[in-house]
């Protein structure tokens, strides 16, 4: 019998690794690691991966659309 987590309940936010977010972004994966480095795009480790949280890969995508349109 599998136990289910009392605290948690509902969908679970999409996490994606470099090459999905690079895909998703149309990039190559070695910017996405680059950004990721810098702190220049929403990221966190697990060990020594990086991973992406889509729905914050979407707020800091509208956050760049927002500021390039007020240039």
């Amino acid at each position: 019998m599998v136990k289910q987590s009392k605290a948690y309940s509902g969908t679970r936010p999409k996490v994606m690794n470099i090459k999905e977010v690079a895909d998703y972004l149309g990039v190559h994966t070695s910017t996405i690691y680059k950004h990721a480095q810098r702190g220049t795009i929403p990221a966190f480790k697990i060990g020594s991966d990086w991973r992406f949280s889509e729905k914050h890969i979407n707020l800091w995508i509208d956050e760049k659309m927002k500021n390039k349109n007020k240039s």
